[in-house]
């Protein structure tokens, strides 16, 4: 009898908790918020955040634009000499594992439970960009276990090669499941539902990274190259499907042109104006403002001490110029000039059939219409000898134009360097790395607290947690 009335004890309790619960959750809903996640309101904002800090100033303009020498700084020059901030470091990891990963791939979720695979694959194509920026950048990170992050609190480091293999492969899996008659998506501020045009990024994605992993994987390469390389109609195939977000005004602008608002800490580098000059570029009015007190364009070296670079003067050097800083300025992420430089390289190195000179003229002319010059510039700049390609250097025919091309895509253009090793680059003036650039990001100091047997193993493997340490896919 005292059992069956405990029993009916605990069950009333349980009841009474039960209903309370119940109540509370009925009192804390708002009325005003989805319950579950909205794929069209994900995919707005995973595009805009990520577009964001690939263009901002933590992945690029504290790090990459001044390691690759696009920019270079004016005040406060410690980035410039290789002394990141350790925040830097720390939010660009945060953001695209955070805001990018985790992301997208609750968009693939969605897109089973919907039923509509246009979602599923858009969400695998931007996770997988995101992780070809990740591992460009740091190197060996974690891959295949943040699908599963509730498991996997303290996911292991893939191996560089294991992740371009398995992005490649996600990457033809996205673009198979891709259904241009099929369901429509919304949301979409990179190419407004047109699915045709994801599928030609998803395409040229894997044309990208099978270069990338060329000099180390040539065969499996080629097979990408032998599957696509030859099908335009299913690349970026002109300057109206490059993969980009045009922003908008305030608060919706560029984060170059949200920065200029309230600093005045960056110039154009003079390793660019060098070469642009050298070049009879018609870029060169394009890429670098006049100074406000001169009507001659001048580029900062880079890497000076603050003082040295405060000496300069603020007004006597050349910003950036106003295609990048606007704040309605597009964030690129693909270019179409790109793809082309990718095919030219392919079919010199025998990926890809095709002549690599006339490829090499079409890349030039598409970066060169991308920027509205003139057919008659174009022709000029294409007939100098200094400009004529050069089978035998391929390397700094295709990497200074390509270098050029890339212009404010700093973390691409960073890894395009550090792989094709144009054009030539000086290190920072007053650098403190003894002499050398910057090959990587370090990983950030939160890993080595909260994933520390994997990152252990991750630095065994690759080597040295230093911005010196030469990842996996580039091999001089």
């Amino acid at each position: 009898m005292k059992l069956f009335k405990y029993i009916l004890w605990v069950a009333g309790i349980a009841l009474v908790l039960t209903s309370c619960s119940k109540e509370l959750e009925r009192i804390n809903k708002n009325p005003n918020e989805a319950e579950s996640a909205q794929p069209d309101y994900l995919l707005t904002n995973g595009i805009k955040m990520n577009v964001d800090t690939y263009w901002g100033t933590d992945a690029a303009m504290e790090t990459s634009l001044l390691y690759v020498q696009y920019w270079a700084k004016i005040q406060y020059t410690d980035p410039d000499r290789y002394i990141p901030a350790s925040t830097n470091i720390q939010t660009v990891w945060n953001n695209f594992y955070a805001q990018g990963v985790e992301d997208f791939t609750t968009l693939i979720q969605l897109g089973d439970t919907l039923h509509n695979p246009n979602y599923k694959a858009v969400g695998i194509i931007m996770r997988s960009w995101i992780f070809q920026v990740l591992t460009d950048l740091y190197g060996d990170v974690p891959y295949t276990q943040t699908a599963n992050i509730e498991k996997y609190l303290t996911p292991k480091y893939d191996n560089q090669r294991d992740i371009y293999l398995g992005l490649l492969a996600e990457l033809k899996t996205a673009a198979g499941l891709i259904n241009t008659s099929g369901d429509a998506i919304s949301g979409d501020v990179l190419y407004s539902g047109n699915m045709t045009k994801w599928k030609k990024f998803a395409n040229s994605l894997r044309l990208r990274i099978a270069l990338r992993i060329a000099d180390q994987e040539f065969d499996a390469a080629k097979a990408v190259f032998d599957e696509i390389g030859a099908d335009n109609s299913a690349l970026i195939a002109a300057n109206s499907e490059a993969a980009q977000l045009v922003y908008l005004a305030s608060p919706n602008q560029n984060p170059v042109g949200k920065n200029r608002e309230t600093r005045n800490d960056y110039r154009i580098s003079k390793s660019v104006v060098d070469l642009l000059r050298s070049y009879n570029d018609p870029r060169l009015n394009i890429y670098a403002a006049f100074p406000k007190e001169t009507n001659v364009i001048l580029g900062v070296t880079n890497g000076l001490a603050t003082d040295s670079a405060n000496k300069l003067g603020l007004n006597k050097t050349s910003d950036v110029g106003a295609v990048f800083t606007a704040s309605t300025a597009p964030g690129v992420i693909f270019n179409y000039a790109e793809l082309l430089f990718i095919k030219a390289e392919a079919a010199q190195r025998g990926l890809l059939s095709g002549d690599a000179a006339d490829l090499y003229n079409q890349a030039i002319t598409a970066s060169l219409k991308q920027y509205n010059v003139s057919d008659a510039d174009v022709a000029t700049y294409l007939a100098q000898a200094s400009v004529a390609y050069d089978a035998t250097n391929y390397r700094k025919s295709i990497g200074e134009q390509k270098w050029l091309a890339l212009f404010g895509e700093g973390l691409e253009g960073f890894a395009e360097w550090r792989r094709l090793d144009y054009p030539v680059l000086a290190p920072a003036y007053r650098g403190v790395l003894g002499g050398k650039i910057p090959l990587r990001l370090t990983y950030p100091s939160a890993e080595q607290a909260l994933n520390g047997a994997n990152y252990k193993a991750a630095v065994a493997h690759q080597g040295a947690d230093q911005l010196v340490t030469r990842l996996w896919f580039d091999v001089r």
